[in-house]
């Protein structure tokens, strides 16, 4: 009898909740992905934290009808294929209305497949490789650019401002860096420029003394640097300076990060960089800037994952749902200024290339060169 009772007791509460505060608000969750341990874990933190201050200043702006919270289940995908595919399954698991991510391509391409089986709307903020949104995938995007338009102004800038002649190229064979490197080399030989040789580490490895050594002694005009992270960028300019290595530096976007001054230090002291323009004075990026203050200072891919987080959570405001159709309607309607450049999506989920070269002075990161126009800034 008593548990009976008790029972009851519990029932009859319940119905007075429930009459008493109609629906109850549920919990929004969307999901990252990006290596949050291991050699990329700066890179892969920094895109979780912009999902986090896109959360925060979602919420400031008066949040999401019929959710009392919106959460973020930050998922390591390491830049592993295998990883990337088993944390997507969890976040898939766990009901996310959407993922920003990964870091790397090659986590970022099975991670997506995975992702599109169950239609959950993926959209990555750092993978830059082409096929990304190549594949006729219904629900993935793409925040920054792509690895063909930063070839092109990479190997514009060769020919157009630094008058090469000649260029040795290394990459260290993942998805991400060795497409982009095969890419230069290809548009360097239409442009005149003599690839002397197009040559591989590999990722993890600290002494680069074999590949430098023969940069050293075939003198070329420009080395090209195409590797997946800043601490491996940072290890490589060093060991050219101690080399006396005097061909003009390029590098990619993999390694724009503030630890590859903090490491490098005066080793990077005038290399060149291809990365998307942002213009920190416009009042997207101050926004962003300050949501993001709790985590520091922000890092290369912060802005973009920022961005990709705001796209998705306005997409799911504006729908009124978490449909994943009627989310992407939304997300496709979009025409406005994000942190790090103008957000208006492309049929295969493209927003766009805004690549400039940037050059390291002083030990900061500083707009140099403008391959639309081929002026300076």
């Amino acid at each position: 009898m008593r548990m009976k009772r008790i029972l009851s007791i519990i029932l009859a509460l319940g119905l007075l909740a429930a009459f008493a505060g109609g629906v109850q608000a549920e919990e929004l969750k969307i999901g990252s992905l990006s290596p949050l341990t291991g050699p990329y874990a700066a890179d892969g933190n920094d895109i979780a934290n912009g999902a986090r201050a896109a959360i925060k200043v979602i919420k400031d702006e008066g949040g999401i009808e019929g959710y009392d919270d919106i959460v973020l289940l930050a998922q390591d995908s390491a830049c592993d294929p295998r990883q990337a595919v088993a944390a997507a399954n969890k976040l898939i698991n766990e009901e996310v209305a959407g993922v920003v991510g990964a870091y790397c391509s090659s986590a970022t391409i099975p991670a997506s497949e995975t992702l599109a089986e169950e239609d959950i709307i993926m959209i990555t903020p750092a993978s830059t490789n082409e096929k990304v949104t190549e594949r006729g995938l219904d629900y993935m995007f793409r925040m920054c650019g792509r690895d063909d338009d930063q070839s092109k102004a990479a190997v514009k800038f060769m020919t157009d401002y630094l008058k090469g002649k000649t260029i040795f190229i290394v990459d260290d064979k993942t998805t991400y860096s060795q497409g982009l490197a095969d890419n230069v080399e290809k548009l360097a030989n239409e442009a005149g420029i003599e690839v002397i040789e197009h040559d591989h580490v590999n990722q993890g490895d600290k002494d680069f003394s074999a590949v430098l050594t023969k940069i050293k002694e075939a003198n070329p005009d420009v080395f090209y640097m195409s590797l997946q992270n800043s601490s491996s960028g940072a290890l490589m300019l060093i060991q050219a300076k101690r080399a006396g290595i005097d061909a003009a530096i390029v590098a990619q976007d993999a390694v724009y990060h503030p630890q590859l001054i903090e490491n490098a230090k005066e080793a990077a002291d005038g290399v060149y960089l291809t990365f998307g323009f942002i213009d920190e004075e416009k009042p997207a990026f101050k926004k962003f800037k300050d949501a993001y203050a709790e985590y520091g200072d922000p890092g290369a891919y912060s802005g973009y994952a920022y961005d990709a987080a705001y796209v998705l959570l306005s997409g799911i405001k504006a729908a009124g749902s978490t449909d994943p159709a009627a989310v992407k309607d939304e997300i496709m309607k979009m025409d406005f200024e994000g942190a790090t450049k103008h957000v208006k999506f492309a049929e295969n989920g493209d927003s766009g290339s805004n690549y400039v070269i940037r050059v390291i002075k002083d030990g900061k990161y500083v707009n140099f060169w403008d391959p639309n126009t081929g002026e300076l800034y």
